[in-house]
């Protein structure tokens, strides 16, 4: 089971410590500062990743996570003895079918909906299509975002599902945990600031997705897949002033922001599209034991932690 993989490895307190901190400092620093800088300080950082172009400032948001990536598979191998498979799924290899059955679910369902809102009202969509912009958005987008969405998906859905899971000794706490502490991760974002702290139901709403996507299927490749198609699809499809990456997308929003009504229409989304999108993977993947794999007890005997592990102390 997923979980209890990381009982294969080294869980000592401090190396747990030490893997959250250098892997997820930039974040924890992130949110700190939003909330303790002075709203100055904040617009004129803002101001100046403005000053950028748009393909230059989405490059050097997102170079990071290519760091960061790296060295939380480094700590997770040097310092837990683990194999990255083991923080990726319970399966022998990685499933590639899944991971793209699930990037296309989500990225039919937003074309989708984005066809259906055009065509019913486009008065504030505007054409924003550039050749030449939008190619090197798409090949950014392609080597840049599997880091990004990598990286928190390997940390929430991964390490921290996992530590979480077997130090609780139970599923329900980790899926509450990672799920709310994923919505607290997109804090920063102009989306909020924008539209108010509402919209945080959404973003721990998408976490309680993935998680639930990830303990069900005892693997993270449907998590990976749809995070990454989301993302993808956000970056290239549409724009706006308020977006959390500023691209050059093929569509751009150039109306302002009735709060009320997209705060409604987010949520009403998220109660019909999260339940479709699992009753879909349900039936492909016969999904059972509901209760079991999102509430029950870990089995920590189940699976012999690596050989010698006091050598390494």
């Amino acid at each position: 089971m997923f979980i209890e993989l990381a009982l294969k490895g080294n869980n000592k307190w401090w190396r747990v410590v030490t893997t959250i901190i250098l892997s997820a400092g930039i974040f924890i620093a992130n949110i700190i500062a939003f909330f303790i800088l002075p709203q100055d300080a904040i617009d004129k950082s803002t101001e100046m990743m403005k000053s950028f172009s748009n393909n230059v400032a989405l490059t050097l948001n997102l170079l990071p996570f290519v760091f960061l990536l790296g060295l939380l598979f480094l700590l997770v191998y040097a310092l837990h003895n683990r194999s990255i498979m083991s923080l990726t799924t319970s399966r022998s290899r990685f499933d590639f079918k899944r991971f793209f059955f699930s990037f296309g679910i989500i990225v039919f369902f937003i074309a989708a909906s984005f066809a259906i809102s055009y065509y019913t009202d486009s008065s504030e969509i505007i054409w924003n299509f550039n050749p030449s912009k939008f190619a090197v958005l798409c090949i950014l987008s392609l080597l840049l975002f599997p880091f990004q969405i990598g990286l928190e998906e390997y940390l929430f859905r991964g390490y921290l599902m996992q530590q979480i899971g077997i130090a609780a000794g139970n599923r329900w706490t980790p899926l509450l945990i990672t799920s709310v502490m994923f919505g607290l991760l997109h804090s920063a974002n102009p989306e909020v600031a924008e539209m108010g702290y509402g919209v945080m139901v959404f973003y721990i709403g998408t976490g309680f997705l993935l998680g639930i996507m990830t303990l069900m299927d005892e693997g993270m490749e449907l998590s990976l897949g749809f995070h990454l198609g989301n993302n993808l699809m956000a970056a290239i499809l549409i724009t706006s002033e308020f977006s959390a990456l500023q691209t050059d997308a093929m569509f751009k929003y150039s109306g302002k922001v009735d709060t009320a009504d997209t705060l409604n229409e987010m949520i009403i989304s998220m109660l019909i599209l999260y339940p479709l999108i699992l009753f879909i993977l349900a039936k492909k993947y016969k999904w059972s034991n509901w209760k079991e794999k999102l509430t029950g007890t870990i089995a920590i005997n189940k699976i012999a932690p690596t050989e010698n592990l006091e050598s390494h102390e």
